[in-house]
């Protein structure tokens, strides 16, 4: 099983997160730049997410909401600077109830022998203090549990292209 490995080194403005996932390249890049995919695994297992607008393309940008089941809510925006398929995804991110706490992300996508997909976020903040408050926030659990339902839906997307593939070639 892939595990994601986030590193915050002591005393530096970046957090880097690594993820390996059994899936071709274009279709984990697609999973990030589709709103009808991304609602289906960004966030914790236990919050529904909604996207309150979404234009995964250079010069786009992003406004998203996940709800608790207690039915708190926690909006983050940002701006696509690059969204170079299926290689990069440049952006900021901003959670809405801290407003002025920047990072910007640099996402790249590796391809890597047998159809699987390397994936590493490199996100620079504006200050060791706010890396520090993003670490504290609980963000592990919201990366490693999206990291999850996003190994699950590209599953079953592969299985579903497979399926479609099969029924195809016996026609």
């Amino acid at each position: 099983m892939n595990t994601t490995t986030i590193t915050a080194e002591h005393g530096k403005q970046e957090i880097i997160i690594e993820r390996e996932f059994d899936s071709r390249r274009e279709l984990v890049f697609k999973c990030f730049t589709h709103p009808e995919l991304l609602v289906q695994w960004n966030g914790p297992k236990d919050m529904e997410m909604t996207i309150n607008y979404f234009e995964g393309s250079t010069g786009g940008s992003y406004l998203y909401t996940h709800r608790d089941p207690k039915g708190e809510e926690f909006s983050f925006h940002g701006v696509y600077h690059e969204v170079k398929s299926p290689e990069r995804i440049i952006d900021t991110f901003e959670f809405e109830d801290m407003p002025g706490h920047v990072s910007l992300e640099t996402a790249t996508f590796e391809e890597l022998p047998e159809g699987r997909t390397k994936f590493i976020e490199h996100s620079v903040f504006q200050s060791v203090a706010d890396r520090d408050g993003m670490v504290k926030s609980g963000m592990r659990r919201g990366v490693v549990e999206s990291h999850e339902r996003l190994d699950e839906l590209l599953n079953k997307l592969e299985t579903e292209q497979e399926t479609r593939e099969t029924k195809r070639d016996h026609i």
